[in-house]
């Protein structure tokens, strides 16, 4: 099972191995390619290397073997930073200055923008994810899940043409996790190609339209559309994964399967009026 974006390729990955200290493989002969505007989940089990193949591909990790390249033009990911973000699973490695506003300034600063421009996207980015009251605030004072936004508003100042998050959602409450994923809806919509790391099947067709499905050994297990990949439960299975509750659910009933609580609804719906 493969498939492609079919787009020009923000980031092209082939041959890459990557080995903890102990030695012990953590990416194991990957080729990942995603093309301009797509949205991609990096989907395995807990162990399966999601993490350290997203700081790869976002050149925060050197691979032990093999090659990323980015836009199409060039391997080194410091020579596109402008075009590249990349949010790990830490807000910590993000918020270190003394306020909200001076963190999300940071990267913008280093830019060489017009005057007053790097205050200007500081409160778009701020307003677009309700830090607004925040950002005098020091980062230590904000809840979980204010950490969360403000680590992506920080990601988001510098106007990446591509986005890497890894595990974006993970130990988020319910309303900051909808503000996040309306959000990357929204920058999906605006052609922002959107690479997301996750354990979380349930969370997936809410991110992606193809996936990157890895095993627990840290190599590709099959790449395919969202929909090929979580119906498919025994690839899953084999994977360590469950297909989501929803698709389990429905699984046996229809040809079309539903991936969410929304599709089902809607199915139903149709379903009461014919």
């Amino acid at each position: 099972m493969t498939d492609d974006g079919g787009g020009p390729p923000a980031i092209e990955a082939t041959g890459l191995r990557y080995a903890y200290p102990d030695g012990t493989p953590a990416v194991d002969g990957v080729d990942v390619t995603v093309a301009e505007g797509e949205r991609v989940a990096l989907l395995g089990p807990n162990g399966a290397g999601k993490s350290t193949l997203l700081q790869i591909l976002g050149g925060l990790i050197d691979p032990d073997d093999g090659e990323v390249r980015y836009f199409g033009e060039t391997g080194d990911a410091d020579a596109v930073r402008d075009r590249l973000s990349v949010l790990t699973q830490d807000p910590a490695d993000y918020l270190f200055n003394p306020t909200v506003r001076e963190d999300l300034a940071y990267g913008p600063a280093q830019q060489d923008l017009p005057d007053g421009e790097t205050d200007r996207r500081v409160d778009r980015v701020a307003a677009r994810l309700d830090l607004g009251e925040l950002l005098s605030k020091p980062p230590f004072r904000l809840s979980g899940g204010e950490q969360r936004r403000a680590a992506l508003a920080s990601a988001l100042t510098v106007e990446p043409d591509a986005l890497l998050l890894d595990e974006p959602v993970s130990n988020v409450d319910a309303a900051n996790r909808a503000a996040i994923l309306d959000l990357l809806d929204e920058l999906a919509a605006e052609g922002v190609t959107l690479v997301v790391s996750t354990p979380e099947t349930e969370l997936v067709p809410h991110v992606a339209d193809r996936v990157v499905l890895l095993d627990a050994d840290g190599r590709v297990a099959a790449t395919g559309s969202t929909r090929e990949i979580l119906t498919d439960a025994d690839l899953l299975t084999d994977c360590d994964l469950r297909p989501p509750q929803v698709v389990r659910l429905f699984d046996g009933l229809t040809d079309d399967v539903p991936l969410t609580v929304t599709e089902a609804e809607t199915r139903l719906d149709d379903t009461d009026d014919s």
